[in-house]
């Protein structure tokens, strides 16, 4: 797959020279009610200091509460700016923001969570660094405000995805980040239901830069990410960048057989040199369990392989638009 190569991303010499947006921000909302003003006020406050032209992409991921009717309130207070993206149900936070890239004009596209703890106030220097010529730019979260119950999966998270795609990521938790209109057009592309899009867009990158972010506690609504889906969030990564956690199961199958096959000759032996006895059953029966839950984790691990491919061949869409406000008068449904 071929990219065209550029030295970086020119800015334009003034930021209201053309209507066409030179950023666009992506930011999936799912029940962010009591945030989404505050949002939009601190993100166009920073992006007019910024003097650049941009477009906000809300994407509505199903919410439950009165998100949806203040998304309608801020495309009416701000047509100029505001696109609003309704899902016809709630897909996950990267599949929202996959929703969101379809519909990008910018040259820089930035994603940005609705919570808050990451401050719009950042997104200039992610821009800046751009600028300088990189494909991708993340954040990382300086002083970060969670407890160690969120702290330590992040941890886990960002260690597994080193050894899956063969490159660390400092904070894969942190979705303030910005990606040149190339990275994007070739995530776009892709037809894959799951993916994780960091890792991803980092796959098509060649020069990738990280900064440190501000990050603040939430302090209106709540997570919107359990132990479920942490865990779930990492075996999409797992299974679909690399095919070393089936390989570590090959590799412990074998070794696993090799020293089941010497502890049968052990006792064998023993038989021979002592003769029968029921001494150590419940050590045998210890062994027994473990082999078994090997097993079963090699059966996981194949059966999540495996409804990948299923999901993949399926041909259904990632996700369904419900309705799409812009200024040009978009309002339509469409399956992607």
């Amino acid at each position: 797959m071929e990219m065209e190569d550029k030295p970086g991303v020119s800015a334009p010499a003034t930021g209201h020279e053309t209507k066409t947006p030179y950023v666009s921000l992506v930011i999936p909302v799912y029940n962010e009610e009591e945030n989404l003003m505050a949002l939009h006020q601190r993100i166009n406050q920073t992006m007019r200091d910024c003097g650049r032209n941009y477009e906000v992409i809300f994407v509505d991921d199903g919410s439950a509460d009165r998100s949806w009717s203040l998304l309608n309130e801020i495309f009416e207070l701000d047509k100029e700016h505001a696109v609003i993206v309704q899902l016809n149900r709630n897909y996950g936070q990267h599949l929202a923001i996959m929703a969101g890239f379809e519909k990008t004009r910018g040259q820089i596209i930035v994603t940005l969570d609705a919570d808050l703890q990451n401050p719009p106030e950042d997104i200039p220097k992610l821009v800046a660094k751009i600028e300088e010529g990189y494909d991708t730019v993340g954040g990382w979260r300086g002083n970060r405000q969670d407890s160690w119950l969120r702290t330590l999966p992040s941890h886990l998270v960002n260690r597994v995805m080193g050894a899956s795609i063969g490159g660390a990521i400092r904070d894969s938790g942190c979705m303030l980040r910005a990606y040149r209109k190339e990275i994007i057009d070739q995530i776009n592309k892709c037809p894959e239901a799951t993916s994780f899009i960091p890792a991803l867009a980092n796959s098509f990158a060649g020069r990738i830069a990280e900064i440190e972010v501000g990050h603040s506690a939430r302090e209106k609504g709540q997570s919107k990410y359990n132990l479920f889906r942490l865990i779930q969030l990492n075996f999409d990564l797992m299974t679909g960048f690399s095919l070393i956690p089936i390989q570590a199961v090959s590799w412990a199958g074998v070794i696993i057989a090799i020293l089941g096959l010497a502890f049968a000759g052990f006792l064998f032996l023993r038989r021979l040199i002592i003769g029968p006895e029921v001494e150590g059953i419940f050590t045998l029966f210890a062994i027994l369990f473990f082999f078994v839950g090997i097993q079963i984790l090699a059966l996981g691990m194949v059966g999540e392989y495996v409804g990948r491919i299923y999901r993949e061949v399926r041909g259904r869409p990632k996700y369904v638009i419900r309705q799409m406000l812009r200024q040009d008068g978009s309002s339509r449904g469409t399956c992607e």
